[in-house]
């Protein structure tokens, strides 16, 4: 029987990505006492690299939301495969940490990472899916990728 949180992403037609493999050296999350770190997810959708470039240059803050919440999906598959599949365990969503790339004019980032916390919100409710959170402009991202976002999720 489907729990709560995957008939929830049912009802909002979400389907969860295939969780990415690591691509140097590190694990794509660790588990620590009731913590799941996730490792930065980047604008991967089931091995294709999505919204290339640089808000404020070649992408707009609409592409940059868009590439949020594919991190955000991307996060979720990742804490899926470390709780065998049960959503239901997570209770918390309790920080992301959200790096946008961008010139140095654009100021959006909070704007961007909405993508990715608004999911959380959507998909595990107001209780459990707000959470700390940072929105930090950089120079660049691993292969010229818009947005990444890591992330530490409470379960039982």
């Amino acid at each position: 029987m489907a729990g709560k949180i995957e008939a929830r992403l049912q009802d909002l037609a979400i389907t969860l990505p295939t969780a990415n493999k690591a691509v140097a050296n590190y694990v794509p999350y660790v588990m620590s006492g009731n913590l799941i770190h996730v490792s930065g997810q980047i604008t991967m959708l089931n091995g294709e690299l999505k919204y290339i470039g640089r808000l404020g240059e070649n992408l707009s803050v609409e592409d940059g939301i868009a590439a949020a919440r594919l991190c955000g999906l991307n996060l979720i598959a990742q804490v899926k495969n470390a709780l065998d599949g049960d959503l239901d365990r997570i209770t918390r969503v309790v920080k992301l940490g959200g790096f946008v790339n961008g010139t140095p004019e654009f100021t959006d980032q909070p704007l961007v990472i909405n993508g990715a916390s608004d999911l959380m919100v959507e998909v595990f409710g107001d209780q459990v899916g707000q959470h700390a959170r940072a929105a930090v402009g950089v120079a660049s991202l691993p292969l010229g990728i818009s947005v990444e976002i890591d992330g530490i999720f409470e379960f039982a």
